[in-house]
C-alpha cells in the first residue's frame, strides 16, 4: 500500500507508517517524563522532530514550534519547553542528518 503525503506537518509521514510496521527505526535523541523525542534519518524539510507520549504522536517544527498531531496538554508544554532550551542542538542534529552523519543525543528536560 502506498501512502502519499505533502508535508509531515500537515499529515502523518509515510515514514510514520513504515515505523509502525517496524520497517525502519527512528534514532531516539532524548527522553524525559515518558516523552520520547526522535528524528528520522533521512527526513524532509522543514526541520522538525517527532514526539511520542504513550499512544500519542506529534511532530514539532523546530523553527516555529508549530505542533501537528495529538499530545496531551502537559506533554505538549514539556516538549515545547524542551524545544526552546535546545533549538540550536536540534538544528545541529538536522544538519548532521542531512549530511548522513550520526545525530547526537540531547539532554533531557529536568
Amino acid at each position: 500500500m502506498k501512502i502519499l503525503f505533502s508535508n509531515c506537518l500537515n499529515s502523518y509521514c509515510y515514514f510514520d507508517y513504515l515505523c509502525s510496521l517496524k520497517k525502519i527505526k527512528m534514532p531516539e535523541i532524548s527522553r524525559f517524563y515518558d516523552i520520547i523525542i526522535t528524528m528520522y534519518f533521512p527526513d524532509h524539510n522543514p526541520p522538525h522532530f517527532h514526539v511520542k507520549y504513550n499512544e500519542f504522536h506529534a511532530t514539532i517544527d523546530i523553527g516555529t514550534g508549530k505542533m501537528t498531531g495529538n499530545l496531551p496538554d502537559r506533554a505538549a508544554k514539556l516538549a515545547n519547553e524542551w524545544l526552546e532550551l535546545h533549538k540550536s542542538d536540534l538544528m545541529d542534529n538536522w544538519r548532521k542528518m542531512e549530511k548522513g552523519e550520526p545525530m547526537l543525543t540531547i539532554k533531557p528536560l529536568l
